[in-house]
């Protein structure tokens, strides 16, 4: 019988495994050496403490079971930023800065686009308790460095901001149901639907809204057309100020605008950002800021931050899978000095295998060996594995 997984769930077999573990780790050492610390949040939560705040937006994608202990409604985490929020408003408690990461696989209902799977490797990285734009620009850099050690450059932040949809919402007086369909329908930049739907608004706030849909490209550009197009609102002004700031800090990336581009209604504040590379027909990585995702676990505090699944970047990444290179070493289990052999080559990192009775040659090179120890002139040495 073959055994099937579900649909849009994956084995990663031993050279993906290796290529995944191997770019976790090294992407950790990254922000670890950027002051970082790693935090490892559960699998499975109370589900009002995952649909809370940030979670909010994930509801429909979150798994749900029941706990045979307490009968309360569990998630299965679909995103960790809820988590790692939860972690540092009320396990970490600190007055300052936090600077969080995290590397482990959520779990969706259904996946994001038809090749995305449904158990992304999420990583990321959170800076919680400053409310300056030194924020963002750190961490976007640090997205940027995290691509670029992952040998997937980022071709393109773009940056959009939430404030401008706030702000011509709050304006026009649109519901708050009416804000989510709006929402959505600006998202996918769907113009004939979003005229539909606002059509029962003041023609200045219509056209300011539908005007956000054509404000993509590049910074200069953008920013002219919105300030001669948007509304003279505190908070646009605002907004296009902040953006127009970090975008002159992060002038050595390539940074574009996408003012429609807007993801996480319910928890994103302020500047938002996305990664793409030419490979990939989606973005790579998503972040931005969420003050106010502290508050539905008793601590609102200033939050920036990013996530990507390192499955997907791996996939566009030009990196060859290899499996294990492994070197064969005899059954000899009384010889001193071939077992002090063994153990500096393992102590330098290298793959060692003990070849056990009644296997071929060819099936130890199908397992991975590349070399081999074999004794000449008294002494053991490592040599190609040859065939024989």
């Amino acid at each position: 019988m073959h055994w099937q997984l579900p649909d849009s769930i994956h084995d990663a077999l031993p050279g993906d495994a290796a290529l995944l573990e191997t770019h976790r780790r090294r992407l950790l050492d990254l922000f670890r050496a950027h002051g970082y610390e790693l935090v490892m949040p559960p699998l499975i939560e109370y589900l009002d403490s995952l649909s809370t705040g940030v979670g909010r937006d994930l509801n429909l994608r979150t798994f749900k079971l029941t706990d045979q202990s307490s009968g309360r409604t569990l998630g299965v985490r679909a995103d960790m930023t809820p988590q790692v929020a939860r972690i540092d408003a009320q396990l970490l408690n600190r007055s300052g800065v936090s600077r969080l990461c995290y590397c482990a696989s959520v779990l969706h209902t259904l996946p994001d686009s038809l090749m995305a799977t449904r158990e992304p490797l999420q990583l990321g990285a959170e800076l919680y308790g400053h409310a300056g734009l030194e924020a963002e620009t750190e961490i976007i850099a640090l997205l940027a460095r995290a691509l670029d050690a992952a040998a997937l450059p980022a071709a393109r932040i773009e940056i959009s901001h939430m404030g401008l949809f706030r702000a011509l919402a709050d304006e026009a007086g649109i519901a708050p149901e009416q804000e989510t369909r709006i929402f959505a329908l600006l998202q996918s930049k769907n113009v004939p639907y979003l005229q539909e739907c606002c059509a029962h608004l003041a023609a200045d706030m219509r056209e300011a809204i539908l005007v956000l849909t054509t404000l993509y490209g590049d910074t200069q550009t953008v920013l002219e057309a919105a300030r001669a197009r948007l509304p003279a609102l505190p908070a646009v002004r605002t907004a296009l100020d902040e953006i127009q700031t970090l975008a002159h800090t992060l002038r050595g990336l390539s940074v574009g605008l996408d003012l429609a581009d807007l993801r996480g209604y319910h928890y994103h504040s302020g500047i938002m950002f996305a990664a793409y590379v030419p490979q990939a027909p989606a973005a790579i990585a998503r972040g931005g800021r969420y003050d106010r995702v502290g508050e539905a676990f008793g601590r609102g505090r200033p939050a920036v931050g990013f996530s990507l699944d390192l499955r997907q970047v791996l996939r566009y990444a030009a990196h060859e899978t290899r499996g294990l290179r492994a070197i064969l070493a005899p059954q000899a289990p009384e010889d001193a000095q071939l077992a002090a052999l063994i153990a500096e080559l393992r102590g330098q990192g290298e793959a060692v295998l003990t070849a056990l009775p009644g296997h071929s040659r060819e099936s130890w090179r199908e397992a991975g060996c590349e070399r081999e120890i074999v004794q000449r002139n008294g002494s053991w040495c490592v040599v190609p594995f040859a065939d024989l």
